[in-house]
């Protein structure tokens, strides 16, 4: 008998700590984190690569069937596979970032990846974090969270993250970059951010990063996961 796999759906803004919550809330629970943003980068990577332009939806959508992306684990640690390549310290600049939310509106785009996440939800206990992982990727995830917190914290969080990085930025166009992507995300016609009918509403603006990997452990628990890190 095939033992059901627990779920977590982790959706939200840009900016929110989806990505560092979910793999310390993972790392905690003994599941396998699934980073579909880095998922996305990779295929938006390849997209700058070929020279494509992101604003031609055929263009990208032809080259979907150039691309393998997937998923591997060394030692715990996520690494992100492009046409066999790792590709895991690439896809993290900037323009990688304004790529992918441009290409993650087209439909081809989605159901690529979208086959992938489910498989790796059904195979194993994973979260999952995303912008529509509780509303489409995985509705029947048995713990759905709804993280976010104000533009202004993410604008200041981000800024760090740059500033230790050695980079020169400005708070302001950090924080309307985050507004605009914000509304792209909330107004695409395909998949659009939203919170799931389910999900908890967690927002972390005053809560440190401990806290909601807390709030998250307890959620899932309340609703049933045994196990792990108990």
């Amino acid at each position: 008998m095939h033992m059901r796999t627990y779920n977590i759906a982790i959706d939200g803004p840009a900016g929110a700590g989806k990505s560092t919550i979910a793999r310390k809330a993972a790392e905690k629970l003994g599941f396998i984190y699934v980073d579909t943003g880095a998922m996305y980068r990779a295929m938006a990577l390849y997209i700058l690569r070929q020279g494509i332009d992101r604003a031609d939806e055929k263009a990208v959508e032809k080259a979907c069937g150039n691309m393998d992306i997937s998923l591997c684990y060394e030692e715990g640690v996520q690494k992100v596979l492009l046409n066999g390549e790792d590709v895991s310290g690439l896809i993290r600049a900037e323009e990688v970032g304004r790529t992918t939310s441009a290409i993650s509106v087209y439909r081809a785009v989605r159901q690529k990846l979208l086959e992938l996440q489910r498989d790796l939800a059904r195979n194993y206990d994973v979260i999952m974090d995303g912008r529509d992982i509780g509303t489409c990727v995985l509705p029947d995830a048995q713990t759905k969270i709804y993280l976010t917190a104000s533009s202004h914290v993410r604008a200041l969080r981000r800024l760090k993250e740059l500033e230790e990085k050695g980079q020169m930025c400005n708070l302001e166009e950090i924080e309307q970059d985050i507004i605009e992507r914000d509304y792209r995300d909330m107004h695409r016609e395909i998949a659009p951010l939203k919170q799931a009918e389910d999900a908890v509403l967690v927002d972390s603006s005053h809560m440190s990063i401990e806290q909601v990997v807390d709030t998250i452990v307890k959620t899932a628990r309340a609703a049933g996961l045994r196990g792990a890190g108990e």
